[in-house]
């Protein structure tokens, strides 16, 4: 008998009570929804089919196969899919360098994350996207039009609060006309990390302040005293100071 290897499903099962009793109150539909897919694929819950493939030859039993669940998240019943889309992916590559740019939310806002995803993550993708577009068309450092794309994850590999975005950059654009491809100057990066820091930086704080104003953020218990704007403005003044930790 092949032994069981742990599972991403197995862990799921097996503290499922204890990460709701504590994570519930900041888990959304969609991600319950993932939980419950991955939790119960290949089970009895989703149902089954029979595979006359596993049909004994000498007592005619045959083996029922649980259902996939097919979600996307799903670590066990996507593997096929995540290689045809990688391999699709690979064909749509240009022929030039490709950079990897991370911008990050210092500790402050990633607690008022959890409370606010669908607000501050939108603004993590606007401020990083004005961010690339500006600098890049900038004659003094690319001048060009260029595309990227980016890819969210809210935590870090010690699996703690640390929201950050993934930007995959080819390396070089179109030039403002259309009319030509523009390299870039530089092959160990693509543009200087500190003017993105800094631009992204001053961005961000101007979209969370702008949802301040206009009432789109919730404070909830521990955040409850960011509520006061003063409270608020001074949290937005000591990220102002920061530079380096906007950016990876």
């Amino acid at each position: 008998m092949t032994e069981h290897r742990p599972e991403v499903a197995d862990v799921f099962r097996t503290y499922e009570k204890d990460f709701f009793a504590r994570w519930g109150h900041v888990t959304g539909p969609h991600q319950k929804k993932a939980f419950e897919a991955i939790r119960d694929c290949r089970t009895a819950a989703p149902g089954g089919h029979v595979e006359y493939v596993e049909e004994c030859d000498t007592c005619g039993h045959r083996v029922i196969s649980y259902n996939s669940c097919r979600d996307r998240h799903c670590p066990r019943c996507q593997a096929r899919a995540r290689a045809k889309w990688l391999t699709e992916r690979q064909s749509e590559l240009l022929p030039v360098p490709y950079f990897h740019v991370v911008f990050t939310l210092p500790q402050q806002v990633g607690g008022l994350a959890l409370q606010n995803a669908r607000e501050i993550y939108g603004i993590l993708f606007r401020a990083a996207s004005e961010t690339l577009l500006t600098i890049a068309a900038d004659p003094k450092r690319l001048g060009a039009a260029i595309g990227f794309l980016a890819v969210l994850h809210t935590w870090g590999q010690n699996l703690h609060l640390h929201p950050h975005l993934h930007c995959v950059v080819p390396g070089g654009g179109m030039s403002q006309d259309g009319s030509r491809w523009i390299g870039s100057r530089k092959s160990s990066f693509f543009l200087p990390v500190r003017v993105l820091g800094s631009r992204f930086r001053n961005v961000f704080l101007a979209h969370l302040r702008e949802a301040f104003r206009k009432g789109r953020l919730q404070f909830h218990g521990e955040m409850a005293a960011l509520a006061r704007p003063a409270a608020f403005a001074a949290m937005c003044r000591r990220m102002d100071r920061i530079n380096r930790n906007f950016l990876v």
